[in-house]
């Protein structure tokens, strides 16, 4: 009996001597590598919308299929833009009858100015003789009256011709084809040909079509959204942790982990950043007095911040965006955390195939 007492006593002082130095490990590894299973994988979600309307003719995809960049993925019946594309194409080309026909003008304006300078200078000169032989009382002083109505309308006449050729040619502007009208006819008909482009809706890069709820004969409308779009090269994962477990991430930080769709496996990523803050502490104006938080409990729950991870290579094409995972950090320069953090995430990986 005796040998009993001393054997359950020696376990149990066993027990308890393992289960401090397994408490104590816990405490400090969580701060040197700590380990969370509050993970997931991540990504864009781009929606895609139209950027002009009118019945959709053809889907070229199907859902959830891969697309590249510049794959067309559904078709806008293109009829009226065509139509618009033949109205502007018009447009420019009497624009450039009318440009051509005032620069008919703006030469016959010219030479209406150089009619006008020399009519000026002929009765200019003709008052100018007058004017001298009325000083000398050898003419009449009405003659010079005369004289001087000639000369201040010829004077008017020059100007106002003038002022036609530089109406003109503000209106023709500095080189062919840069009148008003013609520039404004074009930038029309590189609006109508972009709206025709946009006729064939394209992928903005290589990624997936999902949740597809798009048919032949939908009504589409300008900048509402038709589709879902995930780029395959935007997804991370991120992991959120404990704050107090998050105080040692440094530039020397990197990370283990583990798929739950890949039990077994274990790779490589490094530290992209980590979240400035937290939806609880957001706060947002509206003219109230501040909410304040009570909790009762002698040891509230610890807050979690939100660390980003990113991979140097593709992420595995088993995962989908909400793919759960285990993430450990740890210190790259040093061996021995880095063994601990292996052990960790091996372990993980392998209760992935139980759980």
């Amino acid at each position: 009996m005796a040998n009993t007492d001393t054997t359950f006593r020696r376990w149990m002082k066993s027990l308890i001597i393992l289960f401090l130095i397994f408490l104590g490990y816990i405490i400090v590894a969580d701060r040197h590598i700590p380990l969370t299973t509050e993970s997931r994988v991540r990504g864009y979600v781009v929606q895609i919308a139209p950027e002009v309307s009118g019945n959709i003719t053809s889907v070229e995809i199907k859902n959830n299929q891969k697309v590249t960049k510049g794959e067309v993925l559904f078709t806008i019946d293109p009829s009226k833009y065509e139509l618009a594309v033949d109205r502007a194409k018009l447009a420019l080309q009497q624009a450039k009858e009318q440009e051509t026909s005032l620069v008919a003008q703006s030469k016959a304006a010219q030479a209406n100015v150089a009619t006008s300078k020399a009519n000026y200078d002929n009765a200019h000169s003709e008052y100018n003789r007058i004017n001298q032989l009325a000083a000398k009382k050898l003419v009449s002083i009405s003659m010079r009256d005369s004289a001087l109505t000639k000369d201040r309308s010829s004077l008017s006449t020059l100007h106002a011709a003038q002022q036609q050729l530089l109406s003109i040619q503000a209106k023709l502007g500095k080189k062919p084809d840069e009148s008003t009208m013609v520039m404004s006819a074009k930038n029309a008909l590189e609006q109508a040909e972009l709206d025709l482009a946009h006729t064939k809706i394209t992928a903005p890069s290589d990624g997936v079509i999902t949740n597809l709820q798009l048919d032949v004969g939908t009504m589409a409308s300008a900048n509402h959204p038709m589709l879902t779009f995930i780029p395959t090269n935007s997804m991370w994962v991120s992991a959120d942790f404990r704050e107090k477990s998050t105080a040692l991430i440094n530039k020397d930080s990197v990370a283990y982990v583990a798929y739950d769709a890949l039990p077994g496996q274990v790779f490589n990523f490094h530290i992209a950043n980590r979240d400035f803050g937290v939806a609880a502490a957001q706060e947002t104006p509206n003219g109230q007095l501040s909410a304040v938080e009570v909790n009762n409990r002698w040891v509230r729950d610890a807050q979690r911040v939100r660390v980003n991870l990113n991979s140097d290579t593709p992420l595995p094409k088993q995962l989908f965006i909400g793919s759960r995972a285990t993430v450990v950090i740890y210190p790259d320069n040093n061996p021995i955390w880095q063994t601990l953090a292996s052990l960790q995430i091996h372990l993980a990986s392998w209760l992935h195939y139980i759980y």
